[in-house]
């Protein structure tokens, strides 16, 4: 493979790698393309899900191919209140993805590659092979730190098989009427079939990581509880989502190495996690672009981030507003307050595009935390104070 040019060579076959591989197939054929992945297969282990309003009509439209499973709409519940929205949800399988992904691309598909080190022009790969380029992504994902304060959004999920059908028709995107441990906790469910169902236990909580057995045995019990019983899992998968505090330091310029993406360069909603909307919005920029070159990516992503960060600084007051001024066994109170909020408000939340008048009414109100350690919260850095917050006003 030594000596092999590239028109753009995309290293990591995730979400984002493998969404703008899909969309430079479609709209750039004619490029020379190589995608790469150390696993055999692409996507990892995952359930991507997201609204049909987090896209634009033609957003969806190209996207459509690759999704799974749809639902008119969504529930969430909390002690005391339930909700329903009708908002359409729709979720996209990594089983799914890889499967359409490798029959669109095909040989530019190179998967079971172990890359030993990337730059703006090459990739080197762990057997010595050198894959030459016009120009390198790296869509690795997020490495092992963030490099700015965050708290993380823990879970694990099991995809179950029941004994009897389980009586859903759609997703229960948040049931918090369950014991609220290490943070705000709250279970997810996505009916997958008539008698299947990924049942996901989530926690935004202050440390990243999980105990798999106690969150499997608290999937379990979450089970037992609604009646289910369980005759197989088919699948599970698990992962820890940066909640960031605080902007990312905007990276400098390096033209000697490969443009970031995806979960690398910090494109998520800082309060969901939520990458999919991103991972479209960019693709579809990058496959816009009159020439794909190193330079022409480094200057779209710079301006990029510049417009990602602006949209996500309202986003880091609600994250630090919901970490560092709510005790954690508080949390639940601001998530069920967000949720009494109207429709387009939440609708634009997921999105990601609040306008002011949104803004006002999250913030407006009586606040589920404690005045003095909200606004310290509010017009702090996002680390966590070294002195105890004012006690609440009475």
């Amino acid at each position: 493979m030594g000596g092999v040019t590239h028109d753009l060579i995309i290293v990591g076959g995730g979400l984002s790698g493998g969404l703008l591989a899909w969309r430079l197939a479609e709209r750039r054929p004619e490029l020379r393309l190589r995608l790469v992945e150390t696993d055999q297969s692409l996507g990892g282990n995952h359930t991507w899900s997201f609204h049909a309003s987090d896209l634009t009509r033609a957003e969806r439209a190209w996207i459509d191919p690759l999704v799974a499973h749809r639902w008119p709409g969504h529930d969430v519940a909390f002690d005391g209140f339930s909700r329903g929205f009708d908002t359409p949800y729709l979720a996209i399988s990594s089983a799914g993805f890889d499967q359409a992904i490798r029959a669109r691309l095909g040989a530019s598909v190179l998967c079971g590659t172990r890359v030993s080190s990337l730059a703006a022009d090459h990739v080197r790969l762990a057997d010595g092979a050198i894959l030459s380029a016009g120009a390198v992504i790296d869509a690795t994902g997020a490495g092992p730190t963030m490099g700015f304060p965050c708290a993380w959004q823990n879970f694990l999920g099991q995809e179950l098989r029941f004994a009897a059908p389980h009586g859903l028709t759609r997703p229960l995107l948040m049931d918090a009427r369950v014991e609220q441990l290490d943070g705000f906790r709250f279970v997810y469910v996505l009916p997958l079939g008539p008698d299947t169902a990924l049942v996901e236990d989530t926690y935004y909580a202050d440390r990243r990581g999980i105990d798999a057995g106690l969150l499997r045995a608290r999937i379990a019990a979450y089970v037992a509880a609604r009646g289910w019983r369980t005759v197989a899992l088919l699948r599970e998968e698990s992962g820890s989502l940066p909640i960031p505090l605080a902007g990312p330091p905007m990276p400098r310029p390096d033209r000697a190495g490969p443009v970031r993406i995806g979960m690398r360069a910090g494109l998520a909603h800082a309060t969901t996690g939520y990458t999919l909307p991103e991972a479209v919005r960019l693709a579809d920029r990058i496959a816009a672009l009159p020439v794909i070159s190193a330079d022409s990516l480094a200057s779209l992503l710079a301006r990029h981030q510049a417009r990602c960060a602006s949209r996500q600084r309202f986003f880091h007051l609600v994250n630090r507003m919901l970490f560092l001024a709510a005790a954690p066994a508080d949390r639940h109170r601001a998530m069920a307050r967000f949720y009494r909020l109207p429709d387009r408000v939440i609708r634009h939340f997921y999105a990601g595009r609040l306008d002011a008048a949104d803004k006002a009414r999250i913030l407006v109100g009586r606040p589920p935390v404690p005045f003095f350690a909200g606004l310290r919260a509010a017009f702090g850095d996002g680390t966590r104070p070294t002195v105890p917050l004012p006690p609440a006003l009475p």
